[in-house]
């Protein structure tokens, strides 16, 4: 990532897809137990730092009357959460490069996980290689999705179809874990078996406490993933969904060390009590830095516009999609729409009479009216919008987005 992005717009949304990209690979070395993969989080750590340096150093400048300081205090605050995600990043990898242990059962477990990130290197001959991404599908073939691409010491984060994957290239993806199996096929990598469990059920006392850190891990990714949506929406909606969540990780977080300290007791090794010790902390730092965030939004203080602009402008943009009648999305469950393939978007949370269902499962099934909250390739967009209903059109002038109703499965205006 030699080629800096020239102004705060463009830096903010490196930033923002760093931070994610840094959660995504630290608990994917967590889950593999790879201690390169955890070091390479080192290497966007010092990008991160760069990056923050030159954020606040840009919006100190920009800062020259005392109406426009006021303005850009909510561009630095944001500037400090995404900094806080980045480091409770590192503190998760630090788990694997210090050795600081993990029950087998927490590993394994983290497969049941929503989405999984997974890492592959390229071979010679292998079916991805010399290859543009768009022609691979790989949504489509594995269920999973590319985020990042690491071309020797050079790292490629805003991918598109365009890029041509090279032998030798590591490419980094996030999706279904059940898709593992087929990309590693499809990279000519050698078999992969995702870990399982002790039989003799030595840690059976921790089960608690294991399956409440996964969702944890789930929570606080959530709750990043609305904060950022709070804020290119500026939904009031999302910011105190993002404060319930992070009042959850709080709560999970007192039990499981309660949990934790009772399991000491019983003849086990506390070496691996560490690292659940460890990983609690910092899914509770992530909710935190969710919080100061969305604080922006409950408090109705004044933002910049260059939020909103800058983190739409991201990798992934977070669009709202309400469910019309009578469209494909009417009565069908997320699994049978299956729009994490096609057309690449994750459901981060569905409102539905007020309240608001996040990171819904496969069973979820949408109703009229119903609203996601996605996010995804803004080439998607249209498509998305098309299933649920809707045809996406651009105001030339303003840019905004709207939606004007599809006809319906039946042939009866939507």
């Amino acid at each position: 990532m030699d080629a800096r992005p020239k102004n705060l717009r463009a830096m903010l949304s490196e930033a923002k897809d760093l931070s994610e990209l840094m959660v995504d690979l630290a608990y994917a070395a967590l889950y593999f137990g790879d201690p390169d993969m955890a070091e390479e989080i080192d290497e966007l750590e010092n990008r991160m730092s760069e990056l923050v340096h030159e954020m606040r150093a840009v919006s100190v400048m920009a800062a020259r009357h005392p109406k426009e300081a006021e303005a850009m205090a909510s561009v630095l605050q944001v500037i400090s959460s995404i900094e806080r995600i980045g480091n409770a990043a590192v503190d998760i990898a630090r788990i694997v490069t210090h050795r600081l242990g993990i029950p087998r059962e927490l590993v394994a477990d983290l497969s049941n996980a929503e989405e999984v990130s997974h890492r592959v290197r390229i071979r010679e001959g292998s079916h991805l290689a010399r290859r543009p991404l768009a022609a691979l599908e790989l949504p489509v073939q594995t269920g999973m999705r590319v985020v990042a691409i690491r071309r020797e010491r050079e790292w490629i984060t805003d991918v598109d179809g365009d890029v041509i994957c090279l032998p030798g290239d590591v490419i980094f993806l996030r999706g279904s874990p059940a898709g593992i199996s087929r990309l590693r096929e499809l990279a000519a990598a050698p078999h992969w078996e995702p870990p399982v469990p002790p039989e003799d059920g030595t840690l059976s006392d921790l089960d608690r406490a294991v399956d409440v850190l996964v969702e944890m891990k789930n929570i606080s990714e959530v709750a990043v993933g609305l904060a950022y949506s709070a804020l290119v929406l500026r939904d009031q909606g999302l910011a105190a969904e993002v404060r319930h969540l992070e009042d959850r990780l709080d709560e999970m977080k007192d039990r499981l060390e309660l949990w934790v300290l009772r399991a000491s007791n019983d003849r086990i090794d506390p070496a691996p009590l560490r690292g659940l010790l460890h990983l609690s902390q910092a899914a509770e730092d992530l909710g935190d830095s969710a919080q100061q965030m969305v604080w922006l939004i409950e408090a109705k203080e004044e933002l910049h516009p260059i939020l909103s602009i800058a983190l739409g402008d991201s990798d992934e943009v977070v669009v709202r999609v309400p469910v019309a009648a009578g469209s494909e999305a009417d009565g069908a469950s997320l699994s049978e729409l299956q729009i994490d393939i096609e057309p690449g978007f994750h459901v981060l949370a569905v409102q539905r009479g007020g309240r608001y269902i996040y990171r819904p499962r496969g069973h979820v099934r949408l109703m009229p009216d119903d609203e996601l909250i996605a996010s995804g390739p803004d080439e998607g967009h249209p498509l998305l919008a098309a299933r649920c209903g809707w045809h996406l059109t651009e105001d030339e002038e303003s840019g905004a987005h709207e939606l004007a109703p599809l006809r319906a499965r039946s042939g009866v205006q939507a």
